[in-house]
């Protein structure tokens, strides 16, 4: 168990925690909730060993292995599942092992090496590794490609799973789901529920920890409060607490009125200044309750629309997608994602865009933001239409060296340029005034944009869309960096705008609240999701388990005739010639070979044997297991190249 007696722990002159004192049970699923800055992360930093309390007691069993996600930026050309596998400490302390015994005669410290080697898991570690980085919204193209090809998303994508494929009897995870889209989303969710050891979870998501946590931290005012149960469980019994907590204080203020009535009264008097003093003793023992400060949570709300074109916008035919790379050669075509859509948006409409991982959602709302050129088709714009537009990448619409005045004055004077001004004051005081209603006060708003959080970036962008007074507003993951107010203030927001809203989101709070009806963006096409977000999530578990049913096919591809048919099938754009057909065949039948040697030989290391033995075994295991990672790449590079 992990226990905190007392303790004070601080950063550099800000005390964040103070006497707090708490236990956490094996096994038991923790969230970590509290205001940003309230000391969140310098917990985690506690757990993790990279701080050490100021004052009191702190344990944690010696024996525990801790899993956590690494923030550094991955840059190395390894390939994903490689990546991933190394994640896992005790696979890695297995194969030094190895290596070291080998390096010698010691028969016995091989045979041990060898026997712990399988028992760490070496001959299903790459199917392990892989499953992880399948579920976390990799194609089955990506798993080896190298780490450093992918952007700072993925890569953190990639981190994740590395985390997870580390054995670990306590897990600690810093908003998992920041860089995660919903089906992802799902399947982590999913993955976490099974886990046996204890977690500890910050997160600004409620569904995610309501479904996942059976415990909560909260951090407020440098204590640490334990609550059973999950995210709302503690809403429901914070509320109540503070509720009683404002009753006691009430009774006490009274209490102290009255004790300082009467000594004020008597303390003068002879023969009633023994029981004045009484009195004054009573008043300095007595432990003081603290008033009920009121948390200043964040609202905004948006401007009425200045008008409401209806439809808002018709799409005809129209197919999404990319254009062809600057330095592609001369008559590439462009990329298209989602084929012959035709939709209209009508005014006041409420809608969800659902779809897995890569399927189209994001270029699907690039293109109606005009980010995007319209592959085909028509897309016709309501008379008077203003769009806000939420990036999912902030800075695709920030200036790092600007400050928010001067977002603020340039987005004037462009909208005043374009005549799209619907009677904003456009003073520079008024700008100032109007990034106060954001949070951004004194010092702030020339504060550059670079040197912010990634919730104050969110928090800009939110401020420049409401101040263009938008009729149709398109969200693209809005909520990646917000904390839990600041999610909460955006869907009462949403919830009274009068215009028309498009959303995509991985938070499902924010998606049941404002949303009256989906959209799927699948299979090259935008169809209406006839049912709600449980039905969505349901489909997406059945996706997953879907896809790594056919990673595990495509596995055993080589020792089943199933591959070979598909080769078989092969259309002719690809290479079918003899050379690569008779190469194939090949590889497919030593494939086969090494498949039944490799069981063989497991199944002799899980019996009792000679330990000369064993080591002569795990031995050709390992030169088995080597031989077959090479040919089944070479067998996945030459059905490629025959499909074309």
């Amino acid at each position: 168990m992990i226990t905190l007696k007392n303790v004070t722990l601080r950063r550099s002159a800000k005390v964040l925690l103070e006497g707090a004192s708490v236990t956490l049970n094996p096994g038991e699923k923790v969230g970590l909730v509290g205001r940003n800055g309230a000391g969140k992360s310098s917990l985690f930093a506690l757990f993790n060993g990279n701080l050490h309390e100021d004052a009191g007691e702190y344990y944690i069993p010696a024996q525990w292995r801790m899993g956590q996600v690494a923030q550094d930026m991955p840059e190395t050309d390894q390939s994903a599942t490689d990546f991933v596998i190394e994640g896992d400490t005790v696979l890695n302390a297995a194969r030094q092992e190895v290596a070291a015994a080998e390096a010698t005669d010691d028969y016995d410290r091989m045979a041990h090496a060898y026997t712990g080697l399988h028992d760490a898991g070496e001959y299903d570690a790459a199917a392990r590794a892989q499953a992880l980085i399948l579920g976390l919204g990799f194609k089955t193209t990506e798993l080896t490609n190298p780490v450093n090809s992918f952007s700072g998303g993925w890569r953190m994508r990639l981190q994740l799973a590395r985390a997870l494929m580390c054995p670990s009897d306590l897990l600690l995870l810093d908003e998992p789901t920041n860089h995660l889209d919903l089906d992802a989303l799902v399947w982590l969710e999913a993955w976490l529920k099974k886990y046996e050891g204890t977690m500890i979870v910050i997160s600004h998501d409620r569904e995610f920890l309501d479904a996942i946590t059976n415990v909560t931290l909260h951090i407020d005012a440098g204590k640490l409060v334990r609550y059973g149960g999950n995210y709302s469980k503690f809403e429901d019994m914070r509320a109540e607490q503070m509720e009683l907590q404002q009753n006691a204080y009430s009774k006490q203020q009274d209490k102290i009125a009255h004790l300082q009535k009467f000594i004020a009264r008597f303390k003068a008097k002879a023969s009633k200044a023994k029981q004045a003093q009484s009195r004054v003793k009573a008043l300095d023992r007595m432990e003081k309750i603290a008033p009920l400060l009121s948390e200043a949570d964040f609202t905004f709300e948006f401007k009425e629309p200045a008008n409401l074109p209806n439809p808002m916008l018709s799409m005809s035919g129209v197919s999404f997608g990319y254009p062809p790379p600057e330095d592609a050669p001369e008559g590439t075509p462009p990329t298209v994602i989602v084929h012959n859509v035709s939709k209209s948006v009508l005014a006041g409409q409420r809608i969800g865009i659902l779809g897995a991982n890569g399927q189209g959602k994001s270029t699907l709302v690039k293109t109606v933001a005009r980010d995007l050129q319209a592959i085909g088709g028509e897309i016709t714009e309501g008379k008077g239409l203003n769009i806000g537009y939420f990036a999912q990448q902030e800075l695709d619409v920030l200036r790092p060296a600007d400050t928010p005045l001067e977002h603020m004055i340039r987005l004037a004077k462009e909208l005043g340029a374009a005549g799209k001004l619907s009677n904003q004051p456009t003073r520079e005081q008024d700008l100032r005034s109007f990034l106060g209603t954001f949070n951004f006060s004194g010092d702030m708003v020339k504060q550059a944009v670079g040197s912010m959080s990634g919730g104050e970036k969110a928090r800009l962008v939110l401020c420049m869309i409401v101040w263009q007074r938008p009729n149709l507003l398109l969200m693209d993951e809005p909520t990646n960096h917000l904390d839990l107010a600041t999610r909460e203030a955006l869907s009462m927001a949403l919830n009274e705008f009068e215009g028309t809203v498009m959303l995509v989101s991985h938070d499902r709070a924010l998606l049941r609240a404002v949303c009256d009806e989906f959209w799927m963006v699948s299979r090259g096409g935008v169809e209406p999701f006839d049912g709600d977000l449980d039905d969505y999530q349901r489909y997406l578990l059945d996706e997953a388990k879907r896809h790594r049913e056919e990673a595990k096919e495509a596995a055993k591809a080589p020792v089943k005739p199933a591959p070979v048919a598909a080769v078989a099938t092969a259309k002719s754009k690809g290479d079918t010639s003899p050379k690569v057909k008779k190469e194939l065949q090949d590889v497919e039948a030593r494939l086969a070979v090494l498949n039944g040697e490799g069981a063989a030989l497991e199944s002799k290391l899980s019996t009792n044997q000679h330990p000369a033995e064993i080591a002569d075994l795990g031995k050709r295991l390992s030169t088995v297991n080597e031989e077959l990672r090479a040919l089944e790449e070479r067998w996945l590079e030459l059905t490629t190249l025959m499909e074309g």
